[in-house]
């Protein structure tokens, strides 16, 4: 399984660009995975392939009226361990034996 994260903005639309970002999520709650939102971009959980797919996807909906896009991707593959969206975020709690801001 593969946690990947990243943000896409688009560079020639201004300050503030969140009518374009909001299109990308759309696509990703649509999608079935698993994700979580954060404030600097997402993070998506799934097979390879999907979570590209969706990279893809977002890419191009944002490239239908962006000249010039930023991609930021991160990936973290583990072989079939899932649910690491939320184990791996618990087991950072346990240790610290508190909740954590998420």
């Amino acid at each position: 399984m593969v946690l990947l994260e990243f943000s896409m903005s688009p560079l020639d639309k201004g300050e503030s660009v969140g009518e374009y970002v909001s299109r990308s999520l759309k696509i990703i709650d649509e999608s079935g995975l698993d994700y979580r939102l954060n404030p600097m971009g997402t993070v998506i959980e799934g097979e390879w392939d999907d979570v590209f797919d969706i990279v893809k996807k977002c890419y191009q909906e944002m490239a239908k009226d962006c000249t010039r896009i930023s991609t930021i991707i991160k990936v973290d593959y583990r072989k079939g361990k899932k649910g690491r969206l939320k184990s791996k975020i618990d087991s950072i709690e346990q240790k610290l034996n508190k909740k954590l801001k998420t």
